[in-house]
């Protein structure tokens, strides 16, 4: 498949890719595939310019997560430059917010519960008598004064209100999911791309290939755990363009874009 890699650029150094994505870049570069960098603060003041710019190709973005409304307009700004985005806005939110690809893996993942941004989190907490609770937006976590995790629903006003103060807004709504006893340093991401899944190792896992089968955007990332008693456990789903490697090196990441290399 002919595709373009589009990646952001260096804040200070518009043409060179931001040192984070360096190595990626390099190694999408060496397997042959072309790539564009642009200003994500410029983009986001308005202003797109890819350098070099993007031929009339399929543009595939790797990069930092960006909220519906950005995504939705680099979109916008790859159309308007004459390429065609891999993923677009609707298939990007099918993975990126949870409550998109829950309901159809629910059997595979703790079981979560998904509500407003504007409800009472704690209410809403004791009614579920849950001894533990995992609260993120429809995206991400944060690691609040009182964690993540909370054990008291009267916890719970303190994760909204720090998330509302560093984020400045809640993404989506709340997701409530329940604690599972997970083993430690046992989380592994895979990659699927055009429903094939991916391992760095080479071996994928039944519950990774059980998932793929449910899930119909073209590039994401499933990640993996175990709890204690063995019984394999998908944590999280998320479009593949704003997936990091975690365990991945870039050259082992390059080949599922190239498998028979």
């Amino acid at each position: 498949m002919l595709v373009h890699f589009l990646y952001p650029s260096d804040p200070l150094r518009t043409k060179r890719p931001d040192e984070f994505y360096a190595s990626e870049l390099a190694a999408i570069r060496e397997a042959g595939f072309g790539t564009s960098v642009f200003s994500l603060e410029e983009f986001q003041a308005g202003k797109f310019l890819a350098y070099p710019p993007l031929p009339a190709t399929t543009t595939i973005y790797r990069g930092w997560m960006l909220a519906q409304f950005d995504y939705d307009a680099l979109v916008t700004s790859i159309v308007d430059a004459g390429a065609q985005p891999f993923t677009d806005t609707a298939t990007y939110l099918s993975t990126h917010h949870l409550p998109n690809w829950y309901p159809l893996i629910a059997e595979y993942t703790p079981e979560t519960r998904i509500f407003p941004a504007t409800a009472d989190l704690g209410s809403e907490l004791r009614s579920l008598g849950w001894p533990a609770y995992f609260i993120k937006d429809y995206v991400k976590s944060l690691k609040t004064s009182v964690g993540s995790i909370i054990t008291s629903p009267d916890q719970a006003a303190t994760v909204a209100a720090e998330m509302h103060r560093v984020r400045g807004t809640i993404e989506g709504g709340f997701c409530v999911r329940r604690v599972e006893d997970f083993l430690l340093n046992s989380e592994q991401r895979y990659f699927v791309f055009d429903s094939v899944p991916y391992s760095n190792s080479g071996v994928v896992p039944p519950i990774v290939l059980e998932c793929a089968l449910h899930i119909r955007s073209r590039f994401y990332s499933i990640d993996m755990t175990r709890r204690a008693d063995g019984v394999p456990r998908v944590v999280e789903i998320g479009d593949g363009q704003v997936s990091d490697l975690v365990g991945w090196t870039p050259e082992e990441f390059v080949r599922i874009f190239k498998p028979s290399t």
